[in-house]
């Protein structure tokens, strides 16, 4: 029946999360969040970790981008089989939901390392016969619908992802959760561990408390506060029933409503943000909690283009898994290194005629801004002085690429998109600004290695990380961004990069900071990039190049990062 006998045979650390991006075909993954997620498990793959994830199946996806004539996002659904890629595994579970038996079944994806370690990852799917037509859409989009619908999600994700595992008789020693998307699955554990007392003085005794924080791991994500999922207590009880008494419930999960991030707050022993400025932050907004911080990283094989890594498997045998061996890339001739980032941007550049029209000029300085449009990532920001801007240009000439989805009911989001395409018609003929519909991961290496400059302006401090300008520096991109998330510990001016605005201890607001830190992006453009990049002699370049390799991609990446979870998170 079981054919995950291989894997049930040891304790494994259980890794849930809402969206998990393994490869481009398996659209189940929105952006940071889930391509994070699957570089997780090809780093935990590589490494030969005891790990199951456990995410959900999204039939339909995130969704197709397409853009209108006038700058606008339409959304497409994703059609694609499951089939095609998974196995369909016989065991079903059942969670009750809005007081129905709602059936999940599970497929299985197997991601197998060149090391030969192997990670599966379970696709938890309600498009059964034996759920209501509506029940069986429940796993159909990522992040659509309403609260009502998302909740539903999230009860299939915690208490469904847990009900299979022991149905498929893993021996879980962790949970992780990824984000507060999985914190029912602590719930479920709260009902499988209740104690069986007859007389007790307190309720709250009968719920072992203690036992599931010493199984969960919890791994925060957002210092925006819309980013916490919350839902109010008379949708928990429409889904869930009286699941736990109401008094229990907001203790541990919030007064006012049920917030996912408190849940998992209170339920797990180990707690971390995703970079040392994030645990800070998330210090801040949850006081009484011990939030500790392992900097993400990204998955260096994936993330590294053809073209860098034939270069590296030359001069530095071994770093696909060993990418700590990036402090030996002085050894790379700086000519060499140049002409490999050559080729990379003249890849990018065809997919940018092939899919705009646009022709690129391959000598010319390139930025790249690709990440979610809304607005505290600040798009718009190279844009602030228009006049300023074609100034600059005529001192060296500039061009920019971008790319990113808005959420579909962020109509804001859409907007900038669409002021994008509106700078690029009063830009035309002066600086070459295009906008690559489809983001999706094949774009995004092609993007990451292929500008010269990957350029971030968010907010501060609502970088939670920022892991896109970590896969730049593993192509000998340089970053140049504001001081928050990664780049404040990557970051070594007019070394690795350089920065925007002001140090990472202050605090930007919407409007006040704009100005500041967009007279600093063109200063800094004019004075300092742009001469260096025009120079006849290429070598200071290609010198920062190699530095944002040894110093940034030797550090940021899946396999440090992993083996900080194990022995921080995974073995206490």
């Amino acid at each position: 029946m079981n054919s995950l006998h291989e894997f049930t045979a040891e304790p494994m650390i259980a890794y849930f999360s809402m969206e998990i991006g393994v490869k481009n075909d398996i659209p189940t993954y929105s952006g940071g969040l889930g391509i994070l997620a699957g570089d997780t498990i090809k780093s935990a793959a590589d490494l030969k970790l005891p790990v199951i994830a456990v995410t959900l199946i999204s039939r339909k996806g995130y969704f197709t981008q397409e853009i209108d004539p006038r700058g606008w996002q339409q959304e497409k659904p994703v059609v694609w089989d499951p089939a095609r890629y998974m196995k369909l595994l016989p065991v079903k579970v059942k969670v009750q939901i809005e007081g129905r038996d709602v059936t999940i079944q599970a497929w299985v994806y197997l991601v197998a390392s060149p090391t030969g370690g192997r990670i599966p990852i379970l696709f938890l799917d309600t498009d059964v016969p034996e759920n209501t037509p509506e029940d069986r859409g429940i796993t159909d989009y990522l992040y659509g619908g309403d609260h009502t619908y998302r909740i539903k999600q999230e009860v299939v994700l915690g208490m469904g992802g847990v009900r299979m595992l022991h149905a498929l008789e893993f021996h879980i020693k962790k949970y992780h959760m990824n984000e507060g998307h999985a914190s029912f699955l602590a719930l479920d554990l709260l009902l499988r561990f209740k104690r069986d007392i007859e007389s007790v003085w307190d309720e709250r005794s009968v719920w072992d408390l203690a036992r599931v924080r010493d199984l969960c791991v919890f791994t925060t994500h957002t210092p925006v506060e819309a980013g916490h999922d919350k839902f109010p207590y008379s949708l928990v009880k429409q889904v869930l029933g009286d699941i736990l008494p109401l008094d229990v419930l907001k203790d541990i999960a919030g007064k006012e409503s049920l917030n996912m991030t408190l849940l998992a707050l209170n339920l797990s022993r180990y707690i971390n943000g995703v970079a040392k400025k994030h645990g800070e932050v998330s210090q801040h907004m949850f006081p009484g909690y011990h939030i500790h911080a392992i900097t993400n990283g990204v998955h260096t094989f994936t993330w590294t283009c053809e073209e860098m890594a034939a270069l590296f498997d030359k001069y530095i045998p071994g770093w696909a898994n060993e990418p700590e061996l990036f402090v030996r890339s002085g050894n790379i001739p700086n000519l060499e290194l140049w002409e490999a980032h050559r080729e990379a941007k003249r890849k990018l550049f065809a997919t940018v005629k092939q899919t705009t029209g646009v022709d690129m000029d391959l000598n010319v300085l390139t930025l790249g801004f690709a990440r979610r449009a809304t607005a505290y990532k600040r798009p718009h920001l190279l844009f602030r002085d228009i006049d300023r801007l074609l100034k600059i240009a005529e001192k060296g000439p500039i061009q920019v690429v971008y790319a990113g989805k808005a959420h579909p009911h962020d109509d804001s989001g859409k907007k900038l998109i669409q002021g994008i395409y509106e700078y690029s018609e009063k830009l035309r003929g002066k600086v070459a600004v295009v906008f690559l519909p489809g983001y999706n991961m094949d774009t995004a290496l092609k993007l990451v290695s292929g500008v010269d400059i990957w350029l971030n302006t968010p907010l501060r401090p609502l970088e939670a990380s920022g892991t896109s300008g970590m896969k730049a520096a593993h192509n000998g991109v340089l970053n140049f961004s504001v001081l928050d998330g990664w780049w404040i510990e990557g970051h070594i001016e007019g070394f690795t990069g350089w920065s925007i605005g002001g140090p990472p201890t202050e605090y930007s607001k919407p409007g006040d900071a704009d100005a500041d830190d967009a007279a600093d992006l063109y200063n800094k453009l004019e004075n300092i990039i742009i001469p260096k990049y025009y120079s006849p002699d290429k070598d200071p370049w290609a010198r920062m190049m190699n530095n944002a390799i040894s110093k940034n991609a030797y550090y940021f990446n899946s396999h440090r990062m992993m083996r900080r979870y194990v022995t921080e998170a995974y073995i206490r």
